[in-house]
Parts: C-alpha cells; sequence; structure tokens
C-alpha cells in the first residue's frame, strides 16, 4: 500500500493541459492501488501541451483512505451531484454526463481496436477531456465549480480536434455520396463512436436548453463527432478498405 509522498513510475500517458491534471492509462506491475490519492508534485521533462507516451513520468502521490466500489446510496434510484445535490437518475444532468462517459467507453474500445499509434494517441487525448467534461456536467454549482477547479473544455480542445480533422483528411478522397458504416472492425468501432457522440451531444443539448452551459462544451461534442467519422474513414484507407457508398434504392 502506498505511504504518504510515495513516488510511483508511470509507464502511462499524462494529460498536461492549462492546470496540471493527468489521467492514467495503466499502473505499474502492483496494479492500480486500491485507494484515492491527490497530486502533490508533477515532475515532467518539458512542458508538453497534449500527450507524452514516454516511461519518465514521476508523480509523488498522497495516499488518504480505499474508496468502497458500493456505497448502496444509489439503490432507490437517486444519485449525488457534485456538490451534494441529490437528483434522480433520470434527471437530465444524469443522462447528460451518463452519455458522456458511455461516449469514453466507446473511444476506448475505438483505441483498443486501432493499430495506429497516431489514432490512439488521439483516442486516450479525447478520453482525458470526455472526462473532464463528465465532472462539469455533473456540478450544477458554477460557484462550486470555480472554487474546486473543475475542468470543462476549452476553444483551445475544440481547435486541437479541428487541426486533427484537417490533418487526417489529407490522407482520404474527398466525399462524394454519403457512406455506411463499416468497413475494418476498428472503423466500424469508430462509427459507433461516432453515433453515441451524437446522443451525447443531443442529451447535453437538451440540458443546455434548461440550465445555461458552457457553449464551448457543445462545441467540443460537436467536433468530435466530425472527427470519429474522419478516423473512421481512415481506419479503412489504412486498410485498403473503400468507403461503402450509400445508393439509394429506385422508386
Amino acid at each position: 500500500m502506498l505511504g504518504t509522498g510515495e513516488q510511483v513510475r508511470l509507464p502511462a500517458y499524462v494529460w498536461l493541459r492549462r492546470t496540471a491534471r493527468f489521467a492514467c492509462k495503466s499502473w505499474g506491475k502492483g496494479g492500480n492501488p486500491a485507494g484515492r490519492f491527490r497530486v502533490a508534485a508533477l515532475r515532467f521533462g518539458g512542458r508538453t501541451p497534449g500527450l507524452d507516451f514516454g516511461s519518465g513520468a514521476v508523480l509523488s502521490v498522497t495516499y488518504t483512505r480505499p474508496v468502497k466500489i458500493y456505497t448502496r446510496r444509489g439503490d432507490s434510484g437517486d444519485t449525488d451531484l457534485f456538490g451534494g445535490v441529490r437528483v434522480g437518475k433520470e434527471h437530465q444532468r444524469v443522462e447528460a454526463y451518463g452519455a458522456v462517459d458511455e461516449l469514453n467507453a466507446f473511444v476506448g474500445v475505438c483505441a483498443a481496436a486501432s493499430s495506429h499509434d497516431d489514432l490512439c494517441a488521439i483516442c486516450c487525448a479525447v478520453q482525458g477531456l470526455l472526462f473532464d467534461l463528465g465532472g462539469y456536467l455533473a456540478s450544477p454549482d458554477e460557484r462550486r465549480r470555480e472554487t474546486s477547479a473543475v475542468p470543462e473544455p476549452g476553444a483551445e480542445d475544440v481547435e486541437v480536434l479541428e487541426q486533427a480533422i484537417d490533418s487526417l483528411e489529407t490522407e482520404l478522397a474527398p466525399l462524394q455520396r454519403f457512406i455506411l458504416p463499416g468497413g475494418t472492425p476498428a472503423a466500424a468501432a469508430f462509427h459507433v463512436a461516432r453515433t453515441v457522440c451524437r446522443r451525447a451531444e443531443r442529451r447535453t443539448v437538451e440540458l443546455h436548453r434548461n440550465e445555461t452551459l458552457s457553449e464551448v462544451s457543445l462545441r467540443y461534442l460537436n467536433r468530435l463527432s466530425d472527427l470519429l467519422f474522419v478516423m473512421a474513414r481512415v481506419e479503412n484507407a489504412r486498410a485498403g478498405v473503400g468507403d461503402v457508398e450509400w445508393v439509394g434504392r429506385e422508386r
């Protein structure tokens, strides 16, 4: 079990944004310690905007207490939002961050299915930011979000997605018709993630109609679905599998 301030070497990715937050893809042989921790210090070679898959990341963590997997608090159909407010599990906020969580899981499926390092790196970066977005959507109190420094997508995150789209599209022939989802297993996974992303966007927009959210968050989900579509086409193109164009039935 970890001691206070013990250093852990992570063969993992470190997501560096405006603050030194991080997300762990995997721990070492000992597995993820069964407890919560807070970052005491982050030492990394250079200031890197995005991801670094090097093995030199060292985190100083402070072990606090174990986390119990089940609490029974949700057995009656209610759950806690960040800040202590309890709502029904059918609440619009729960629907929104639940859809984002589902999207995050499907992006993980895409990363597992892809054999291309650049696409996997994009997936991992997106997963870290989707985790941020889920926390933002689970935090209804704006003042509490600010005092607790709850992260949310920024305009620069949308720009990163657009840059990735522009770069990947250079590998693709221009679309002439609508295409059917499918192709290689990896491409099919990206198409599924794209449709889940659209649903997460719809749920978030629905919440936005009643409780004003950051418009950047809406733009991020909208642009992410575009990126996932392009990544699906890239998977097929790199495998030598052509797009299957939709042909309407003769009437």
